[in-house]
């Protein structure tokens, strides 16, 4: 696959030595959902600017399609498209006129056609004539990735695109993305809903105070530090967890008729039929059983204990 963004040993310092972010390395493909994942101050927000020309980073380098952020910029900024977080629109001007001026920004020729297929790809044609203070936050967030994707970019941001929204608006929020993806741009997402992340995303990064602690396929992921949980529903129920399957890490639910045990995925031997011997040997008979598998939550709140 083709890199479209090359990020090598970012690195951004403040003045007050405040370290946001610590030698960042990653590499975008072209025409990937990536989902940048971590907590709030965790540096999410600072590398999109440091990529996008907002921040200036204090050590490292990004190309985008090749060309250098810095000695590049004009080609970068005209690849780049940045959906910011905070709904930052004037209250006067209308959709037309203000997604018409985004694109006149970057130089580009002026084209009807262009923007009105846009407005209808993102079910805002009907309100181009709409003052935006008359929008709601949605329509206002949508006017924001219109802006955006104006002046035609290969890659666009989008900072918390569901921040503050309700859940129908977020599962509309996502098929736009999938929308904008299959269109050929590569999006690059950050966010601190898992399941955003877990939804839409063909990769997910792992970022947790300044650092890049993972970057995986989903899927991978999921496979590699997912743990599966077999619970067993049992006929009696038992006060506490006998000596001899101490060695099992078993929990035993609050009314006694539940244990649930823990085991990895990507081991050779998960232990389920010693423990079910074990568990027959002590006269502990079972009404049913049945296993789950980690979620992207599990395995991202387990990395991020682990940092801090």
């Amino acid at each position: 696959m083709k890199t479209i963004l090359k990020i090598s040993q970012l690195s951004k310092v403040y003045e007050s030595g405040y370290e946001a972010l610590k030698k960042v390395d990653l590499d975008i493909y072209q025409g990937e959902i990536f989902a940048l994942l971590g907590p709030n101050g965790a540096g999410k927000t600072t590398l999109i600017s440091a990529i996008c020309g907002i921040v200036s980073p204090s050590s490292g380098s990004v190309t985008v399609d090749g060309h250098d952020i810095i000695t590049g910029y004009r080609e970068t900024r005209s690849l780049i498209g940045l959906v910011p977080q905070e709904l930052t629109l004037g209250a006067f001007d209308t959709v037309w006129n203000t997604v018409n001026f985004s694109r006149g920004l970057f130089g580009k020729k002026p084209d009807s056609a262009y923007i009105e297929q846009l407005l209808k790809d993102l079910s805002l044609f009907d309100k181009k004539d709409t003052e935006l203070r008359a929008l709601s936050g949605g329509m206002k967030r949508r006017v924001l990735i219109a802006k955006a994707l104006s002046h035609e970019p290969r890659v666009l941001f989008l900072d918390e695109p569901t921040a503050g929204v309700d859940v129908e608006l977020r599962k509309d929020m996502w098929a736009l993305v999938r929308e904008l993806n299959k269109s050929g741009v590569t999006i690059i997402l950050t966010t601190h809903y898992i399941e955003e992340a877990e939804e839409i995303a063909d990769r997910v990064g792992i970022i947790s105070g300044g650092e890049l602690m993972m970057v995986e396929d989903k899927q991978a992921l999921m496979q590699k530090l997912g743990k599966k949980h077999l619970v067993l529903d049992l006929k009696q129920t038992i006060t506490s967890i006998p000596e001899s399957l101490q060695a099992y890490h078993l929990k035993l639910s609050v009314d006694g008729n539940q244990l649930t045990y823990t085991y990895d995925t990507a081991s050779n031997r998960t232990g389920i039929t010693a423990l079910l011997q074990s568990l027959s040997d002590q006269g502990i008979s079972m009404r049913d059983l049945k296993t789950s598998q980690s979620s992207l939550e599990d395995i991202f709140v387990s990395m991020v204990r682990k940092d801090a």
